[in-house]
């Protein structure tokens, strides 16, 4: 197994790289959100690695970081999720994303993934639920976030978090109408997702 490489980054056609390693060149599919902080060509670059051994070819993944890895691998451990779709759903969404997707039970985030229906959304929340280990919940989300932009505390957390999720600013305060008073951060986050599914 292949687990990470660093060379000198010698090509870049989205989504593959090429990597020379002592004068191998290794071929590399990534994710958006490897190339999107990959330096310039000709540069030293490390990257994790995951390589898939098929019957027709040898594939070799690359990640900018272990956390990235590891969810890939989470990933295609779900039955109809192969190394593909694994990508585009790294591409389209990052870690901290998916962990509050999956938290929040929201289809409808995670179907817009492209190739990811509401059959397969459904499965990831369902086979991902409690087995994302390390990654970030939504609490830990909430608490990387910058000071409140609308208010101290709890609400201005959750807040926060749907506008970093990527959802407008009306479509958040929607969602916050529908929560409890006393909700905390992490429940607050996760029934504002399932509200939003709803709207």
């Amino acid at each position: 197994m292949i687990a990470r490489l660093t060379g000198t980054l010698i090509e870049k056609q989205p989504p593959t790289l090429v990597v020379d390693v002592a004068g191998v060149g290794y071929e590399l599919d990534v994710p958006m959100s490897t190339l999107y902080v990959l330096p310039a060509l000709g540069a030293k670059v490390e990257l994790f690695t995951h390589l898939v051994v098929r019957e027709d070819a040898q594939l070799l993944y690359g990640f900018a970081s272990r956390a990235e890895r590891d969810l890939f691998r989470h990933l295609i451990r779900i039955s109809g999720i192969g190394a593909k779709i694994a990508l585009a759903i790294l591409s389209g969404m990052n870690s901290d994303e998916l962990a509050l997707a999956v938290a929040g039970e929201d289809v409808t985030r995670l179907s817009k993934v492209p190739g990811i229906g509401k059959k397969t959304a459904e499965r990831l929340i369902l086979e991902l639920k409690g087995k994302l280990g390390s990654l970030p919940t939504s609490a830990a989300v909430a608490a990387k976030l910058p000071t409140p932009l609308f208010g101290e505390g709890p609400s201005g957390d959750i807040l926060n978090a749907l506008l970093a999720l990527g959802y407008n600013e009306r479509e958040a305060n929607a969602a916050m109408k529908t929560l409890p008073d006393d909700v905390d951060v992490s429940n607050g986050i996760r029934l504002a997702l399932k509200a939003l599914a709803r709207l």
